[in-house]
């Protein structure tokens, strides 16, 4: 299995420079090539390849010295990255889907440059890079000693930089496995970010709606500069993007956390299969939709629970808080309806609650305290809010 290693770098200013210009050329590269396959298709409907293009390479640094700079593998990763996009801009028509195609980058849409094999080397607390020098790196977690890397992936987030490994591990050994003794249902919502199935609640952070005072603020700063391009107005820019910046990562800290103890405490993770791509196209609901983060806590509890050998299952979203977890009987809801009153047997519960339990019950995997759980009053919370 792949694992991806992020440390962040703290280069000098001149590396710093060294790296934009990098990352520079190779935006000018993908374009230039995006306008060859482009033209080609447009003047004689001919398609260019990954490989034809990669051998008019030697050719292209002839006339724009400025390539050499840069390592020869850098460039061919760039000329990859366009045939993927190619690729799976074809694969999107077969299917039928919005095709997209393949767009110019623009200089603040080109973040990240990749040594696909060779040209860096850790080197205790400096990370060597072909053609670049020894740049100081923060290792706050070990690479493990059994694991390959494969990439080496250089990231710009505003003003900071990072590495990123692809790393090759072994596969986890079937055996290690948990036995499944306590399992949870999972429903994700925006009152309560998760409700488990025996009524626990973890409530959500809203870490975008909080600074939303402090984004609109930023902007209005920036509006009131109004030459595009000027040394103030990109000043501004970066200074809003810090602030996203630190929404992303309060938001990747709390998910982190949260899905470690969700594995920690069970042997099988049950969530809906939601198509979260289609709820955001709700213009009601896709800002706090995507505040909340749910594809991105689900991956992260996913890939957590491969390595400690617990299960997580998607189960059918379907009618999940509006059949009744006890005689599962249809009971219509609509939206702002949040207690769930089963007119048939009794039972009434909040809508979220319900919904943990019906999704529990349509696991495939035999979980012996189903039972227990699924009664349980809620007494406890088996995992606190972080």
């Amino acid at each position: 299995m792949k694992r991806t290693y992020k440390f962040r770098l703290y280069p000098t200013k001149q590396q710093a420079t060294t790296l934009t210009q990098w990352l520079s050329t190779c935006r000018f590269l993908y374009n230039n090539s995006l306008a060859e396959r482009k033209d080609a298709w447009q003047t004689h409907q001919q398609s260019v390849t990954y490989y034809e293009q990669a051998t008019k390479l030697q050719v292209a640094k002839q006339t724009n010295p400025f390539l050499k700079v840069v390592h020869s593998q850098v460039l061919q990763d760039a000329l990859r990255r366009l045939d993927k996009n190619f690729n799976n801009f074809f694969k999107r028509i077969k299917n039928g889907e919005n095709a997209g195609y393949p767009r110019f980058k623009g200089k603040y849409r080109y973040d990240s440059f990749t040594y696909p094999q060779s040209g860096f080397a850790l080197e205790k607390k400096k990370f060597r890079l072909s053609k670049i020098g020894s740049i100081t790196i923060k290792l706050h977690r070990p690479i493990p000693a059994e694991g390959v890397i494969k990439t080496c992936t250089i990231k710009r987030d505003v003003d900071h930089w990072y590495a990123c490994f692809a790393v090759e591990l072994p596969d986890p050994d079937p055996r290690s496995q948990r036995e499944i003794k306590k399992a949870v249902g999972v429903d994700v919502g925006l009152k309560s970010l998760l409700t488990l199935n025996n009524g626990a609640t973890i409530d959500n952070p809203r870490w975008l709606r909080k600074s939303e005072k402090k984004v609109a603020k930023m902007q209005r700063r920036k509006d009131r500069k109004k030459k595009k391009g000027s040394n103030n107005r990109n000043k501004q820019n970066r200074k809003v993007a810090q602030v996203h910046r630190k929404i992303r990562h309060q938001r990747k800290d709390f998910h982190h956390k949260l899905s470690r103890k969700l594995v920690d405490s069970y042997d099988l993770i049950v969530y809906e299969n939601l198509r979260i791509t289609n709820l955001v196209k709700n213009p009601h609901l896709a800002k706090s939709i995507s505040d909340a983060g749910w594809g991105q806590l689900m991956c992260f509890t996913e890939y957590k629970a491969a390595e400690a050998g617990t299960l997580v299952e998607y189960v059918s979203a379907y009618n999940t808080s509006q059949l009744c977890s006890r005689c599962g009987k249809l009971v219509p809801k609509t939206l702002a309806t949040r207690i769930h009153s089963c007119p048939y047997c009794g039972l009434d519960l909040t809508r979220d609650h319900n919904s943990a339990i019906t999704i529990l019950s349509r696991s495939t995997y035999s979980i012996e305290s189903r039972s227990s759980s699924s009664s349980s009053s809620g007494q406890g919370l088996p995992v606190e809010p972080v």
